[in-house]
C-alpha cells in the first residue's frame, strides 16, 4: 500500500506566502493593515505578522475590491464596513464564476489538442 502525505492544513500563514496567493507586495499588504479596520493579524514575540483563514480571506477580498474592481482605498473600507455580507456574497459568487471559466478555457484546451492529434 502506497504511503499517502497527510493533508495538513495550516492554522497561521505568513505575510510572504498570503502576499504570494494574490500576487503582491508585502508592503501593500502592510499598508492595507494599516487602512482598513477589518484586518488585523496577530504578531508573534519577534513581530511577525501571523494570518488565519479569515485574515487571507479578507486580504482577498480587499485585494479584489481595489485592484480588480478598482476601487480606491477609501471606497473600499466602506463598502467592507457598511455592506460586507454583500461584498462577500459577490466576492464569491465572482470566485466561482471564474473557477467555471478556468475549467471552460480547459477543456477547450484539451479538446483542441484531441483534434491536432487526428
Amino acid at each position: 500500500m502506497p504511503y499517502k502525505k497527510p493533508n495538513i492544513e495550516k492554522i497561521f500563514y505568513t505575510i510572504g506566502e498570503v502576499a504570494d496567493m494574490i500576487g503582491e507586495n508585502q508592503s501593500t499588504i502592510r499598508y492595507w493593515e494599516n487602512q482598513f479596520d477589518a484586518l488585523k493579524p496577530k504578531k508573534n514575540a519577534k513581530g511577525n505578522r501571523l494570518f488565519t483563514k479569515e485574515d487571507v480571506f479578507t486580504v482577498k477580498l480587499i485585494h479584489h475590491l481595489v485592484k480588480e474592481r478598482g476601487m480606491t482605498l477609501k471606497g473600499a473600507q466602506l463598502k467592507l464596513r457598511d455592506n460586507r455580507d454583500e461584498t462577500i456574497h459577490n466576492y464569491e459568487i465572482v470566485s466561482q464564476l471564474l473557477e467555471v471559466r478556468r475549467q471552460l478555457v480547459e477543456i477547450r484546451d484539451n479538446m483542441d489538442d484531441g483534434k491536432q492529434e487526428l
